[in-house]
């Protein structure tokens, strides 16, 4: 398993944890250092950081491309890992877009549902092609 696909896995941990506690991912990143479990990759505070401070755009984009789904309604992994995968898709110039998007979906097909990785992968494709309308 490669550096990032490390990092990612632990920013997934980081968000989802602020997410059950009603943290921001800031606030979480402060908790999680506190507590002596530092993420070692500087790339997990990267995504941890980027997707807190993008959140509010991050949430009104997965609501306009999640058809039929709200936010509160997806599962809290597929929700964070979305999360992840549109500020890498937007923000993160040094990630190719397939990257993002393959990445997003083998955290799913791990972690959560079955039905997950095709859901993931039409919301990020659909946000993929709108892209450049979108940053």
């Amino acid at each position: 398993m490669g550096a990032r696909t490390k990092a990612r896995k632990r920013a997934l941990d980081v968000l989802y944890a602020a997410d059950l506690r009603g943290e921001t991912g800031a606030e979480a990143l402060i908790r999680v250092n506190a507590e002596g479990e530092a993420p070692n990759n500087p790339y997990t505070t990267t995504l941890v950081a980027g997707v807190s401070e993008r959140r509010e755009r991050i949430d009104e984009v997965l609501t306009e491309f999640s058809t039929d789904w709200s936010l509160a309604r997806m599962p809290a992994v597929d929700r964070n890992v979305l999360r992840i995968g549109v500020w890498e898709l937007l923000w993160a110039d040094d990630v190719p877009d397939t990257v993002a998007v393959t990445e997003a979906m083998a955290l799913v097909r791990e972690l959560s549902t079955d039905d997950s990785p095709a859901f993931v992968n039409g919301v990020l494709g659909a946000i993929q092609r709108k892209k450049a309308s979108l940053v």
